[in-house]
């Protein structure tokens, strides 16, 4: 398997790994999805791509470039996608990434390596900087409770055993995601990563004034 050639590679390993998954929520990012399957493929062996119902052919480019496509019969938004990822997945390790190639698939070994050596349940891809306001403002938050750069990143590796543990109840993954994590007992460690700019519309992310609240319940237990 891919994943045997890529423990290889990674310095020392104590965690039993016999299968690792990728999966990236979509949403009509057909012009982009193969490039990311196609470098995704080279590191994990599986990529399932969670197709939120787009209007255009992210399904069937997929499909083409190799995924294990799931298509939702509505739009359910990201953090649904992940769940129903994280269901699908088979990896004892199950990193995530998005669709629009905003991340570099060739840092995927940098990602997991913490979790090969032990030392991490959940791994962050921390990234240089947070472009949005409001994401910044919902990661200070989150620091009160638990200390960490990038609590909105959307480049992870976690083990299956944690992944399917989480509730992740909220409007997005930022913040909650690692407050549960931690509830839990979970290990987490935080790696440097790129991100490439892409060209693409980015709505104003009105979801993160209401994901404060969730952030806030987290804070209050």
């Amino acid at each position: 398997m891919k994943s045997d050639i890529l423990l290889r590679n990674l310095a020392t390993h104590n965690f039993p790994v016999k299968k690792i998954s990728a999966v990236i929520p979509a949403y009509n990012e057909e012009s982009r999805i193969e490039d990311v399957i196609s470098r995704t493929s080279n590191y994990v062996d599986e990529v399932i791509i969670i197709d939120d119902n787009s209007i255009d052919r992210t399904a069937e480019v997929s499909r083409n470039a190799g995924g294990n496509v799931i298509s939702n019969k509505e739009n359910i938004g990201y953090i649904e996608c992940i769940k129903k990822g994280f269901l699908h997945s088979t990896g004892d390790i199950i990193g995530t990434l998005d669709g629009d190639g905003e991340h570099v698939p060739d840092e995927i070994p940098v990602i997991l390596k913490p979790i090969v050596e032990g030392k991490a349940d959940l791994v962050l891809g921390r990234r240089k900087k947070i472009s949005r306001i409001s994401e910044r403002f919902l990661n200070w938050f989150t620091n009160f409770k638990v200390k960490v750069e990038d609590s909105g990143t959307g480049f992870r590796a976690i083990t299956k055993e944690l992944a399917l543990k989480l509730e992740l109840k909220g409007k997005c993954t930022c913040g909650i995601f690692i407050l549960e994590a931690v509830s839990l007992g979970a290990n987490v460690a935080e790696v440097p990563v790129k991100i490439k700019p892409v060209k693409k519309n980015r709505r104003v992310a009105w979801h993160h004034f209401l994901q404060f609240f969730f952030i806030l319940k987290w804070q209050l237990k």
